[in-house]
């Protein structure tokens, strides 16, 4: 049965990015980081993941890396009313209210989870009670500012799981009790 999920790395203070959507606070992990057992790299969570919704500013900032796509030929719905230009093939848009966009998306999977990524859309995904989990990954730095992992005014309350250390970063697997 496929769930909708949140995986994304998380500053101390909450941020899943700097201002003007900045990503440098991430930093490279260095090549002898080592990962307790338990922890989901971003490869094996992709490999569980048969649909992902992206909102437009994440996939905007996305294409400015440059270099391949990091999503492979998975499908990927951009929730967008402005036309995309110049994108992936597995990339198309959508459009309509978060609850039918994460069952649409459900539909696509199959037996694969939905990946939710962009702070809008997580926001309002949790407020329609559609995030089922979140794998957050905490970096060891304070931004003091940028994009709020969550920025709805409603409390949720999950369960947790320490998924164990990523070097100098900590995993948790945070599951909705609602």
């Amino acid at each position: 049965m496929s769930k909708i999920q949140v995986y994304c790395a998380v500053s101390l203070d909450g941020f899943i990015a700097g201002p003007e959507d900045d990503l440098s606070w991430l930093g490279e992990p260095p090549p002898e980081q080592t990962c307790d057992p338990g922890t989901i790299s971003f490869e094996v969570f992709l490999e569980q993941t048969g649909t992902l919704i992206m909102g437009r500013r994440t996939f905007d900032v996305v294409m400015g890396f440059g270099g391949d796509w990091p999503y492979g030929s998975i499908p990927v719905l951009i929730a967008t009313t402005r036309p995309l230009l110049d994108v992936p093939a597995s990339v198309s848009t959508c459009k309509g209210n978060i609850k039918d966009l994460c069952e649409q998306a459900k539909q696509m999977a199959g037996d694969k989870n939905v990946y939710l990524d962009g702070g809008n859309l997580i926001t309002q995904a949790l407020d329609a009670g559609s995030v089922e989990e979140m794998i957050l990954t905490a970096i060891p730095v304070l931004l003091g500012q940028g994009v709020s992992l969550y920025q709805g005014k409603q409390i949720h309350h999950f369960n947790s799981k320490y998924l164990g250390k990523l070097g100098t970063m900590m995993q948790t697997k945070f599951t909705n009790v609602e």
